[in-house]
C-alpha cells in the first residue's frame, strides 16, 4: 500500500514477516489543499488564540495561574493513555504521589510540562529537547524501564491488550526507518516556510504520533509538542492551550482521523478537526481565566469589607489558588506560620463561605476551595 501519507514496508519473510507503516516526508505532495471551509477554520482559530494571548497577559500572578492550568492539563493527558486520577487526588495534601502510580505518572507529565517550557528558552524544538523531555516525563514511574530518553531501538504497535504484530491496529516505522523518519520530523518542524503555524502544527502532531518513536509515552509527548511548537513560533505567548480535553471529548474521533491520513492520504480532514479543537480549545482556556479572575476579585471584595483585609489574609488567598485543597499542619509549615495562625485563617475564610471542609482524614481536617475547584474541573 502507498499513498500521498506513506507506504507499508516488509520486515523480515516467512514467519517472522511484518509490515510497518513508513510515513512520507513532510510537507505532504501534493500541498494541503485550502478550501474555504479550512480557512475559515484557520481564521477562526487564529482570533481565538489571540484572545486567549490577550486575556493571559492581563490575568493577576500569570505563573500561579498556569502551575495550576498544567497540572489540570496533565491530568487530562495521562487520563486519555488511561491513567485513573482526578485533580482532587493529585492536590490532596494526604495522598503521597510515592504510593500512588497515577498520581505519579501525572506529577511527572507537571514536571516535564515545565521541565520543557523552561528548556525552549534555551534550546529550539529539536530531537534532542523532545527526548530530553521524555526523561523526565517517565522516570522513576510505570514504563521506565522502557529506555526513557531514548529513541526505540525495537519494535512497537499499537493494539488492545494482548495484541502482536501480527494482529496489531497500527504498527510504526521499524527502528530504521523510524531515525530517518524523525531526522526528516525535525528539519520539518524548524523549516522556515509560509505554511499557517496552526495547520503546521497539526501535521507535526500527526507525524509524531505515526512515527512513535518511543516505547512508552508517545501519546503525553506528542501533545505536549502541539504547546512547545505554538510557544517557539510565538502563536501563543504562555503554556495555556493544550488539546487534552477537546481530543479526550473526541477520542474515537482523533484516532479515527489520524488512522484515515495513513489510509488515504487525507490529510485535509485532520487538519480541519485539530483546527476546530484549537478554536474549542482557546475559548475554553480564555472562559477559566475570565472566570477564575472573577472569583478572585469576588473574594479578594469580602476580604476588604472585613478587618481582616490584611496583606496577611490576601497572601493566604493566593496560597489558595495554588493549594485549593488544604490541611491545617501542613500549610502552617509551608506558610510558616503557627498551627493556631492558620487554623484561625481557615476559620476566618470558612465563616465568609470561601473555603469549606470537605472531608476528614484521621485527626486531619481537609479543606477545599471549591468554587476554584469548580471551574478547573471542567473535563477532570
Amino acid at each position: 500500500m502507498e499513498n500521498r501519507a506513506g507506504r507499508t514496508v516488509k520486515n523480515f519473510s516467512g514467519e517472522s514477516a511484518y509490515f510497518s507503516f513508513y510515513p512520507q516526508p513532510l510537507p505532504p505532495v501534493p500541498a494541503i489543499e485550502i478550501d474555504s471551509e479550512m480557512l475559515s477554520l484557520i481564521t477562526d482559530a487564529h482570533e481565538k488564540t489571540a484572545v486567549l494571548n490577550s486575556v493571559s497577559d492581563r490575568v493577576p500572578n500569570k505563573d500561579l495561574f498556569i502551575s495550576m492550568y498544567v497540572r489540570k492539563e496533565a491530568i487530562l493527558s495521562s487520563q486519555i493513555e488511561g491513567t485513573q486520577c482526578t485533580l482532587d487526588d493529585v492536590l490532596d495534601p494526604e495522598i503521597d504521589e510515592n504510593t500512588n502510580a497515577d498520581v505519579s505518572d501525572v506529577v511527572n507529565y507537571v514536571k516535564a510540562i515545565n521541565f520543557s517550557t523552561l528548556r525552549l528558552a534555551e534550546l529550539p524544538l529539536c530531537n534532542r529537547l523532545i527526548r530530553e523531555t521524555h526523561a523526565v516525563l517517565m522516570k522513576s514511574v510505570r514504563g521506565c524501564d522502557k529506555t526513557p530518553g531514548e529513541f526505540r531501538v525495537s519494535q512497537n504497535w499499537i493494539g488492545g491488550a494482548g495484541s502482536t504484530l501480527k494482529n496489531a491496529r497500527y504498527i510504526p516505522p521499524n527502528p530504521s526507518d523510524m531515525k530517518e523518519c524523525m531526522s526528516d520530523f525535525e528539519k520539518f518542524m524548524n523549516k522556515e516556510d509560509d505554511m499557517d503555524i496552526l495547520v503546521k502544527a497539526a501535521l507535526l502532531h500527526y507525524q509524531f504520533e505515526t512515527i512513535h518513536p518511543f516505547l512508552d509515552g508517545n501519546g503525553r509527548i506528542g501533545r505536549l509538542l502541539i504547546t512547545l511548537f505554538l510557544m517557539q513560533n510565538q502563536a501563543i505567548s504562555s503554556p495555556l492551550l493544550y488539546l487534552s480535553y477537546y481530543l479526550k471529548s473526541n477520542r474515537i474521533e482523533y484516532y479515527d482521523r489520524m488512522a484515515e491520513i495513513r489510509k488515504s492520504g487525507n490529510y485535509e480532514q485532520w487538519i480541519k478537526f485539530f483546527l476546530r479543537g484549537i478554536s474549542e480549545t482557546a475559548s475554553d482556556a480564555t472562559e477559566t481565566i475570565d472566570l477564575l479572575t472573577e472569583l478572585r476579585e469576588k473574594n479578594e471584595k469580602i476580604l476588604a469589607e472585613t478587618q481582616r483585609s490584611s496583606t496577611k489574609s490576601l497572601e493566604f488567598l493566593r496560597y489558595l489558588e495554588q493549594n485549593p485543597i488544604l490541611e491545617t499542619k501542613k500549610t502552617a509549615a509551608a506558610l510558616h506560620c503557627s498551627y493556631n495562625t492558620v487554623a484561625n485563617y481557615i476559620n476566618f475564610f470558612c465563616e465568609k463561605g470561601i473555603l469549606k471542609q470537605t472531608s476528614k482524614s484521621g485527626k486531619s481536617r481537609i479543606y477545599s476551595y471549591e468554587d476554584y475547584l469548580e471551574i478547573l474541573r471542567k473535563g477532570v
